[in-house]
């Protein structure tokens, strides 16, 4: 792998910096050159194989040999767009509702979150006729233009919408005040601003703001206040979704409501670029009665059988209940972590999505980004593979594929043990 003592990564590395410019950007100090895939493994061009406990677009495992063989076999035969009569989008649009309650029976496809979200976002508005979009702090809902003014994590640079209203997010740590009383408080500084409400979009899991799940009833009451202001609820599933929680296929589920409409994103093919809006026929056909929307390759033959051969698998392999076993079991093992290493602050553990919260003080909670940053880097070097989230980027974001098993977590309880001893010797 050497040529006068440069390695092909380093090659690549710089290939890459020259022709993909700055935009792009890798994990790690240092990056990892990946060459293959199978179920919770990345293998590097040495083939050495890394534990993947952060990626949940390989929903149902790398490579998985049915989504694979869905793919190809769909691929030899027909890939064209919706314009034609064709059953592998009615076929999978069937299957896939029957996931949702009664009331949400429409389903739009698209080939990415960010525009399953800026699809909900023009919904909203045109169905509302307001403007204004309710997000926490340090929300992530993608990258188009109007989603990412509603996308506070993506950094200063991207600048909010006009229109776009912040709430706090259910921080279950530092004990903020509620999601519901943030909503009330936003909704009256609206009325005063003279912005009318179009939505409330919500990750139901938090993600971006530290991993959160909101006390039960407090997403519900949020919404209604939502709802009594004239604006809808969107729940984005982008990361929540497909079983992550555990048990539950959604996790607007836990919240106890049902969302106007719901995005979903790339987990749902595994990788392939599928991705979707779910919601009430009644604002689809409002919409679309209105004004067209077009999405060239958004529920081709070949998305469509790929999203379906990962709904069969996540029924047929159990894979959200396997998320909360597993979940309950890793989550177990970090807390006995956390007995033993002060700068754990808190563990927020909900199925196969798992912050770790690490802090300077267990008693004023500061966050510990520097050692954070230490930990995800010095795991990548022990080939585990995880990385970080929240405003101070302090969280281990723990969020495997969900065939994650036992024995992954105990590997990486293992090497996260020796991280954090070589980080406090």
């Amino acid at each position: 792998m050497q040529n006068d003592g440069v390695t092909t990564s380093q090659k690549l590395l710089a290939r890459r910096k020259r022709v993909l410019g700055a935009g792009y950007r890798l994990f790690y100090q240092e990056p990892l050159h990946v060459v293959r895939a199978e179920g919770v493994w990345l293998y590097d061009e040495q083939d050495r194989p890394y534990l993947d406990v952060y990626n949940n677009v390989a929903s149902v495992g790398h490579c998985h040999p049915a989504v694979v063989a869905a793919i190809a076999e769909q691929s030899a035969r027909l890939n064209t767009h919706t314009r034609y009569l064709n059953d592998a989008i009615v076929d999978f649009a069937e299957d896939f509702l029957q996931e949702f309650p009664a009331e949400l029976g429409n389903i739009t496809l698209t080939c990415s979150g960010s525009e399953a979200n800026d699809l909900a976002l023009r919904i909203a508005r045109f169905a509302t006729g307001g403007s204004g979009v309710l997000v926490t702090r340090w929300a992530y809902h993608g990258v188009t233009a109007a989603v990412a003014e509603v996308s506070p994590a993506l950094g200063d640079g991207a600048i909010r919408g006009p229109s776009t209203v912040l709430i706090d997010a259910p921080d279950s740590y530092r004990r903020g005040i509620s999601l519901a009383e943030s909503v009330a408080g936003a909704l009256r500084d609206m009325r005063q601003r003279g912005i009318k409400p179009a939505a409330l979009l919500a990750d139901t899991i938090f993600s971006s703001d530290g991993i959160f799940c909101a006390p039960p009833g407090e997403l519900r009451q949020a919404a209604e206040l939502v709802r009594q202001a004239g604006g809808l609820l969107i729940a984005d599933e982008v990361q929540a979704g497909f079983g992550r929680t555990g048990n539950d296929m959604w996790g607007f589920t836990r919240h106890g409501v049902t969302p106007d409409m719901v995005t979903v994103g790339k987990p749902m093919g595994n990788g392939h670029p599928v991705a979707g809006l779910v919601g009430r026929p009644a604002l689809f056909d409002v919409f679309g009665s209105s004004q067209r929307y077009f999405n060239t390759f958004g529920g081709n033959p070949v998305s469509a059988r790929a999203a379906h051969a990962v709904l069969k698998i996540i029924r047929e392999e159990k894979l959200a209940q396997n998320a909360a076993r597993v979940g309950d079991y890793l989550a177990a093992g970090l807390r006995r972590l956390a007995a033993r290493y002060t700068a754990i602050g808190d563990i927020r553990a909900y199925g196969l999505f798992i912050g770790v919260e690490l802090v300077l003080d267990r008693q004023t909670r500061e966050p510990a980004s520097e050692l954070a940053f230490q930990v995800v880097n010095l795991l990548r070097g022990r080939r585990i593979l995880t990385s970080t989230t929240g405003p101070r980027a302090n969280i281990l974001k723990i969020r495997p594929p969900l065939v994650f098993q036992t024995e992954h977590a105990d590997l990486l309880l293992e090497q996260l043990d020796r991280v954090l001893a070589q980080c406090h010797a």
